[in-house]
C-alpha cells in the first residue's frame, strides 16, 4: 500500500508540470510518422537557436510510440544542451519530461529525483507553485511544442506566444514564434501576419526562413518588387537552406515559374527525401502545369500527350505525400482533382469522400473541399443538384474564409443561370435570395424571395 501511495503522490506532483506530457498536445497516430521526420529535418537543416524543445519533442513522440529507450536517449541529449549552455528556466521543461518517462518506466526513484531539481528551481525564482513556474520562457517553450504538433494546436500555440510577448515585446525568438504561427493561420485576406512577420524580420535580420515567408505575404499582397528583395536575400544565405528552398519553391510556383519551383524542390528533396510537404509541392507544380495546357489539349494530340504526362507525375507526388502523412487532406483532395482531369471519376470521387469522412477538418479545409468536390460535380459529373448541396453545406459553416466566399460565388452563378435558363425556377429564385441574403444585401434578398413566392402562386394556381 505504501508503495501505491507513493506512485499516487508522485502522479499527483507530475501533473503539476509543464511539460509535453501535461501540454495536450493534438494529433493523429498516423501522423507521428511524418511528425519524426519533420522533427529530424527541423534539427539538421533549421538554424534553431534554442534546440532544446526539439530534442524534448522527439523524446515525446518516441515515447507515444512505446520507444522508451530511444525517448530516454533523446532526454540525455537533451540534458547534455543544459549542461552546455546557460537555458536557466527552460531546463524545467526537460526535467519534467524526465519525470514523466522514469515514472512511466516504472522508476518512482528516478522520476522523484527529477521532481526534486524542478522544485529547487521553482524555489529559486519565488514561485507560488512548487512543481510549476509560470514565466514567458515556459510559455515559448509550450508556444513551439503546439506548433509543431500541427493544425489542431494553433490557436493555443498562438494565445502562448501572446502571453510570452506580453511580458517581453521586443524579444526576437517570441517574435519569430507569434509570427509562423500568425503566418499558418492567416488562412483569410485579412493579413493578421503581415506586421508580425516584417517585426520578426527586423529582430531576426539574419534569418532567412523568416524572410521568405515574408515574402510569400507580401506576394498575397500584390507588392512583388519587396518581395522579390526578400526572396533574393533568402535565397543568398547558406543557412536554413532546405527550408528556404521549399517556401521560395512556392512562391515562384505562385508566381508562374514552375520550372524554377521544381528546381529548388529537387534540391530541397535531396537533402529530406521523405518530407510530404515537399512531395505536396512537386505535386502542385505538375497540376499547374497540366492545367496551363488543358484549354488547347483537344486540339493539339501532342499537348494531351503532356497533360496526361503531368497528370501522372502530379497523381505519383500527391500518392506519395499522402503515403508519407495519410491525414493531409489537401494532398488528397488535390489528387482527386488531377484524377478527374483525365476522366478517373470513380477513383476522384472516392477521394473526395475520403477526405471529407475526416472528423478533424478545420472550417476553412472543409469549406474548400465542399468548392471543390462541388465543382467536380458540377463540370465533370454535370450534377449541378448534388453540386448545389454541397456549395449550401459549406456555407453553413459560418466561419467567413477566404473558401466560404468562393462557395458564395460559385452558389451565385449557378442559380443565375438556372434562373436564366428556368430551371427549376422557383428554387433557384429562392436561391439568389439567399445568396443576397449571405451577402447582407436584404432588399435584393427579399426581393428574390418574393419573386419565388409569386412563382409559386402561378405555378401552383389556387382552385
Amino acid at each position: 500500500m505504501g508503495e501505491n501511495a507513493d506512485g499516487d503522490q508522485v502522479m499527483e506532483n507530475l501533473l503539476q508540470l509543464r511539460c509535453h506530457f501535461t501540454w495536450k498536445l493534438l494529433f493523429e497516430d498516423n501522423d507521428i510518422p511524418d511528425l519524426e521526420v519533420r522533427i529530424s529535418e527541423q534539427v539538421q537543416f533549421l538554424d534553431i537557436k534554442n534546440p532544446l524543445g526539439m530534442h524534448n519533442l522527439r523524446a515525446y513522440v518516441r515515447h507515444l510510440k512505446g520507444q522508451q529507450e530511444e525517448a530516454l536517449q533523446s532526454l540525455k541529449e537533451a540534458e547534455a544542451l543544459i549542461q552546455s549552455e546557460q537555458l536557466g528556466k527552460r531546463k524545467l521543461v526537460t526535467w519534467g519530461n524526465c519525470a514523466w518517462l522514469h515514472y512511466h518506466r516504472g522508476s518512482l526513484a528516478e522520476a522523484q529525483i527529477y521532481l526534486d531539481k524542478v522544485e529547487k528551481v521553482c524555489k529559486e525564482f519565488s514561485s507560488p507553485f512548487r512543481y510549476k513556474l509560470e514565466c514567458a520562457e515556459m510559455d515559448c517553450e509550450e508556444g513551439w511544442a503546439l506548433l509543431k504538433c500541427g493544425l489542431q494546436n494553433y490557436k493555443r500555440a498562438m494565445a502562448c506566444f501572446a502571453k510570452a510577448l506580453k511580458l517581453d515585446p521586443e524579444n526576437p525568438e517570441y517574435n519569430t514564434g507569434y509570427a509562423v504561427i500568425a503566418y499558418r493561420q492567416d488562412l483569410n485576406d485579412n493579413f493578421i501576419s503581415l506586421e508580425p512577420l516584417r517585426k520578426a524580420v527586423r529582430l531576426n535580420p539574419e534569418d532567412p526562413y523568416l524572410k521568405v515567408l515574408l515574402a510569400l505575404k507580401l506576394q498575397d499582397l500584390g507588392e512583388d518588387v519587396e518581395a522579390e528583395a526578400h526572396i533574393e536575400e533568402a535565397l543568398s544565405s547558406t543557412s536554413c537552406q532546405s527550408y528556404v528552398f521549399r517556401y521560395a519553391a512556392k512562391y515562384f510556383r505562385r508566381k508562374n515559374c514552375v520550372d524554377k519551383a521544381l528546381s529548388l524542390l529537387h534540391r530541397a528533396l535531396q537533402a529530406s527525401p521523405s518530407s510530404g510537404y515537399l512531395h505536396y509541392q512537386k505535386g502542385l507544380c505538375y497540376k499547374q502545369q497540366m492545367f496551363q495546357l488543358r484549354p488547347s489539349r483537344n486540339r493539339q494530340p501532342r499537348r494531351q500527350d503532356n497533360v496526361q504526362e503531368l497528370a501522372q507525375q502530379a497523381i505519383r507526388e500527391f500518392q506519395e505525400t499522402l503515403k508519407l502523412r495519410p491525414t493531409f487532406e489537401m494532398a488528397c483532395v488535390c489528387l482527386a482533382e488531377v484524377q478527374a482531369e483525365i476522366h478517373q471519376y470513380e477513383e476522384a470521387e472516392r477521394n473526395f469522400q475520403k477526405v471529407l469522412s475526416s472528423k478533424t477538418l478545420s472550417a476553412h479545409i472543409e469549406q474548400d473541399i465542399y468548392f471543390r468536390y462541388g465543382r467536380f460535380l458540377q463540370f465533370h459529373k454535370q450534377s449541378e443538384d448534388r453540386a448545389i448541396t454541397l456549395y449550401l453545406k459549406g456555407l453553413k459553416i459560418e466561419e467567413k474564409t477566404f473558401a466560404w466566399r468562393k462557395l458564395l460565388t460559385a452558389l451565385e452563378k449557378v442559380a443565375e443561370r438556372r434562373v436564366y435558363q428556368k430551371v427549376h425556377l422557383v428554387e433557384s429564385t429562392s436561391l439568389l435570395g439567399l445568396v443576397y441574403k449571405l451577402k447582407g444585401q436584404e432588399i435584393d434578398a427579399l426581393h428574390y424571395y418574393e419573386k419565388a413566392l409569386r412563382l409559386t402562386g402561378e405555378i401552383n394556381p389556387a382552385f
